[in-house]
């Protein structure tokens, strides 16, 4: 019944049973004290939740663990103004689509059972989902540290169907990534170490949602990302073997979200943030974040065409975040006219934290950095 629901689904759904996770519990913690997710603020409470299935459901005797594919063909690039997006974030937000595919599955069992014996999670609550699902054998753990289903790639979401019932497990698989270390090469931040390992705080997927100013080393090495990094997947051999194999619930609901033009990003404002952004992925940060993001991306781009909407931007963003990322961009482009913006807003501004961006920027801009026309 599961395995013909879950094709009829288009996802593919395997067991594991509830034990507690003491390995994945081991490996957390010895990440969260390496420092590797910091800016997450996870610990070791955290580590003893997600491992043990029984916070979720007390009377858990097996997890399904379900991949829901969501790989879409993307647009060819439209121009060298526009961001880039990872393909999870720019469609409708997926945790509409994982969830009404996990309650679907969730009414068959308990269907079945005659009684309800099963809880979902989301997202909602801390879950090891990807070492459940290797466990389970739906999926093994790439050097990029992300979930690979055979067939499926990496590019898939993760859900959990907590059950009561003593379900028959499936084995994991006997697979790992070899010698490949394509991912860990490609990196541009080097947070991929090669032993199956990620230092988050260096991830470009992680240092795009962060709601305080990204470390000035790794600005330059985020490029075009506007959201999320897709770099490691897109080399990952399995994953394009795979191909473009998600529903199309998961295409872009249109094309200025897979690539949005950075300077329309950068003007932003409440108005099209909540009717754009808002029902996708990248709408739980707030607009801001995303006027930072589009910032660093235009002073990526070494273009001097964009220093009049950076310098509107340090002139007149409300939020500080944002000012400080156009100072930034504004330095490393350089040149005559981003040294004026730079001088103008130096006098007129008040927060000390966009203080000290103008001073370093203006540093950077008066070596001559200079964009293409």
């Amino acid at each position: 019944m599961l395995e013909e629901r879950s094709k009829a689904l288009g996802v593919r759904a395997r067991i594991a049973d509830a034990a507690v996770d003491v390995e994945t519990r081991t490996r957390m913690r010895d990440s969260f004290e390496r420092g590797d997710l910091l800016t997450w603020g996870y610990g070791d409470a955290y580590a003893d939740a997600a491992a043990d299935p029984l916070r979720i459901l007390e009377r858990a005797r097996s997890v399904i663990c379900v991949a829901i594919p969501y790989a879409r063909l993307a647009a060819k690039r439209v121009s060298s103004g526009s961001g880039r997006v990872s393909k999870y974030a720019w469609s409708r937000d997926y945790h509409v689509r994982v969830r009404a595919i996990l309650d679907d599955l969730a009414a068959q069992i308990d269907a079945a059972a005659a009684q309800s014996v099963t809880a979902i999670a989301c997202d909602t609550a801390p879950v090891a989902e990807r070492a459940r699902a290797a466990r389970a054998g739906l999926a093994w753990i790439g050097k990029h540290t992300n979930a690979i289903a055979p067939g499926l790639g990496s590019y898939v979401f993760l859900g959990e169907i907590f059950c009561s019932l003593p379900l028959p497990a499936d084995a994991p698989l006997k697979k790992s990534c070899g010698e490949c270390r394509r991912c860990v090469e490609i990196c541009p931040t080097g947070a991929l170490r090669g032993d199956y390992t990620i230092d988050a705080t260096r991830c470009i997927a992680d240092l795009t949602q962060r709601v305080d100013a990204i470390p000035r080393a790794l600005r330059p090495l985020l490029g075009d990302w506007v959201w999320g990094c897709d770099l490691c997947q897109e080399i990952c051999p399995p994953t394009l073997r795979a191909g473009a194999c998600g529903d199309a619930a998961f295409d872009p609901l249109d094309e200025g979200l897979a690539q949005p033009d950075l300077q329309r990003m950068l003007a932003l404002r409440s108005g099209e943030y909540k009717r754009r952004y808002r029902p996708t992925a990248m709408g739980w940060r707030g607009a801001a974040v995303l006027r930072r993001n589009a910032a660093m991306a235009l002073g990526n781009a070494l273009d001097r065409a964009a220093i009049p909407a950076l310098a509107d931007a340090l002139a007149a963003d409300p939020h500080p975040l944002v000012r400080g990322a156009a100072a930034w961009a504004l330095g490393r482009i350089g040149g005559p006219a981003a040294r004026r913006a730079l001088a103008r807003a130096r006098d007129a501004e008040i927060d000390e934290t966009v203080v000290e961006e103008i001073g370093a920027a203006s540093k950077s801009a008066a070596f001559g950095v200079e964009g293409s026309s």
